[in-house]
Formats: structure tokens, sequence, C-alpha cells
């Protein structure tokens, strides 16, 4: 079953994200707009173009029968056909020439709305191309880091947050029953990705979770004590990967006399001690929680603390499964309360203990916005579990 949506809604998500990636790629230019050929990053011309013909593809093209807007278009930004390592080597449009697509895409997209064309597959159709918009914004966002180029400038919108105050730790652990819950989407909603499909019913025993995700100051601590050269810590693909790699301490830290700066775009910084570490990936997540003896918490157990209600009396019978960790209502709220570091506009994670309005039922911390977790858990496919039209993103 497909929602019907309102176009408003439709036309606000496009033209909001629209917006953010206009802002991620200004004051881009020259080489810096193909940049070195890495394996971590597009060459941000390509992607400019590619978000544009996502739109056309998926809407216009293969919903309504149109012909391509420009010349040899699927040559150009087919991620499914155009190998990464090439994509520095097409005879891509020059960036105006990108841009002027991009708002061509955009212009026809507003007006089939404007006509009254979602239905119910329009409104699933274009929710996913705008949500991938939203993940190339993401990918903007982390090539600007990788390449460090300078930081982002968004313009503030009218609900954004008050600058947010060094908030500190949140330590300790909380305390969650477990019992039967209900892993994936719920046929009929809005919008679902295909990784979500569909949801089905897991029982976890009683464990033990940390209220925020662990800190700078936590990490550091696993640095100094030489996490980075125990092997006994790591396993076999981890350190396989860290002595290829030769990684002593994250990423974009920086060495600074006795203790460390970080790099932020094109900045080093101080490294703040309550701010949730970013930027390491599963191997170095799971050798800190072998030497913190501690572990990963699996996806089950990770959305089970994030969205459950406890049932009255406790016990490991639970509760109903909330929207937001915080309940059901918008990150904003009517009471006016901002839950969550969402939309960029602190461009970065904040301290661990910020946004008390927004912990789960159990009293986890940040569930949602703030920074990626690593789970225990691989990366596949839930029993029913059937691939929707862009088959590439599963």
């Amino acid at each position: 079953m497909r929602h019907k949506l309102g176009t408003d809604y439709l036309t606000a998500i496009l033209k909001d994200a629209r917006a953010r990636t206009l802002e991620l790629v200004a004051g881009i230019d020259g080489d810096r707009l193909m940049g070195p050929k890495l394996d971590t990053v597009n060459p941000l011309l390509w992607e400019i173009g590619h978000v544009a013909w996502f739109h056309e593809i998926f809407i216009l093209r293969w919903l309504d029968g149109n012909e391509p807007l420009i010349d040899n278009a699927d040559g150009l930004y087919d991620s499914a056909t155009v190998a990464h390592d090439t994509r520095w080597d097409l005879p891509l449009p020059s960036l105006s020439d990108t841009l002027r697509y991009m708002e061509r895409v955009n212009e026809a997209l507003n007006a089939r709305l404007a006509g009254g064309m979602a239905g119910p597959r329009d409104g699933y159709t274009y929710q996913l191309t705008t949500f991938h918009e939203d993940m190339h914004d993401e990918a903007f966002t982390s090539t600007r880091q990788i390449l460090g180029f300078p930081r982002p400038v968004f313009a503030l919108a009218t609900n954004a947050p008050a600058p947010i105050a060094d908030a500190g730790p949140l330590p300790g652990d909380v305390e969650v029953p477990g019992g039967a819950y209900l892993l994936g989407a719920e046929p009929g909603a809005p919008f679902v990705f295909d990784n979500e499909k569909w949801e089905h019913e897991v029982t976890l025993k009683p464990f033990a979770i940390a209220r925020a995700p662990v800190t700078n100051e936590e990490f550091l601590a696993f640095v100094a004590d030489d996490g980075y050269s125990r092997q006994e810590l790591w396993s076999d693909e981890g350190w396989t990967w860290r002595e290829r790699t030769g990684a002593e301490h994250p990423e974009y830290w920086v060495r600074d006399g006795a203790g460390f700066m970080v790099r932020v775009f094109n900045d080093a910084v101080a490294l703040s001690p309550h701010r949730p570490v970013v930027h390491v990936n599963w191997f170095e997540a799971n050798a800190y929680c072998r030497w913190a003896g501690r572990r990963l918490p699996t996806e089950a157990e990770w959305e089970f603390a994030a969205s459950m209600e406890p049932a009255p009396g406790g016990g490991t019978v639970t509760g109903r499964k909330r929207r937001y960790p915080w309940g059901d209502g918008a990150p904003g709220g009517a009471d006016g309360a901002l839950k969550a570091n969402l939309d960029g506009h602190v461009i970065g994670p904040v301290d661990v203990a910020a946004f008390p309005e927004g912990d789960s039922a159990f009293g986890c911390r940040q569930m949602i916005g703030n920074v990626w977790e690593w789970t225990a858990s691989p990366f596949l496919p839930y029993p029913g579990f059937s691939v929707d039209p862009y088959k590439e993103y599963s």
C-alpha cells in the first residue's frame, strides 16, 4: 500500500533538499570540483549532476516517459553502470551547465506537483529521490571534510536552535528489561526504505546499554593506553586493517605535543572532550569496546532502547513502540523544546549530555541526530525482504 501525500509536503522537501545541496557546493570551483581520485569520494562535479539525473530518471522519465533533458545523461550519471574510478575521466558539462541541468529538472518536478499529479506512486517516488538527495548532501559534507575544504555555510532556518552551551558528559548505563520487539518497518507506512522490510518479532534478553555515545575523552584513554598497538584487542580483520594503514588514533586527530587537536574541514581545533568520537570505523569501535570491557549492541538492542516504552510494572513484557525516542511528536514539538541535533545547523556533533528533552523512555540520549553509531549486527536482509525500484540501495 502507498499513501497519497499532499503536494505541499512534497514541494517543501524538494525545496529543503535543494537549498542544502546548493549551500554545500557553493564556493567550490576550479580543480576542487574534481579533486583527487579516492575510493571514499566522488568528483563533486559528477555528483551534482548525478543528483539531478536521479530525480529525472525516476520521475520525469520512468513515470512520465519523457526524453532526457541533456545528451548522454545515462552515460554520464548512472551510478549503476558508470564505474566509480571512471567518473574523473568523463566529458562532464561545466559547473554552470550542470547547475542549469539541475534547475531544469527541479522546475519540471515542481510543475508536476503544481499540476496536481502526485498520486500514491508519485508520493513514494518523490520521497525516494528527495531522500536520495539528502544522502548525497551527507556525502558532499563528507567530501568537504575528507579533502579539507572550508566549512560550509548554511542559512539558518526559522526554527534553528540557539547556540548550544557545553553540556558535558553523560556517564553510566541504563537497564533495559528485554522482551518481544517488532524489528523493521510496519507495512503501510508513508515511506519505507526496502532494507527495513518488514517488521518481524525478535525476543531480547535483558541488557544494559550506555546512556550516551562514547566521547572523545573516553576514546582518548584507549589511545593513551596503547589501544592501537595491542593486537589482542582487535579482530583479525581489524588488526590487518590497522597494520595496513598504520593507524594510531582516529583519522582526523592531529598530535599537538602531549595531546591532540582535530581537523574539522580545513581548520585544526581543540578536541572537545565530551563530544562523541567520530570518524572511527567498525574495527576501531570494536577494539575500543574490548579494551573497555564492553561490547557493541546488536541492531535490535539499539532500536529497542531507542524506541520502546516500558510496560506498566516493568518485567520483560514491553509497551508500545514510539515513532521517535521521546515519543510521537515532531523534533521541535508543541512544547518548543528542541529534542535532537538535526538538520546540520551545528555542522557537527554537540556534547553527549545535550538535548535531555530527547531521551528515550529508558533514558538513552541522542538516539537520533548528533552521530552515526555502530552496532554488532551485519547488514543483512530481514525475513521477507524484497527490493524496491532502486535496487542499488540494497
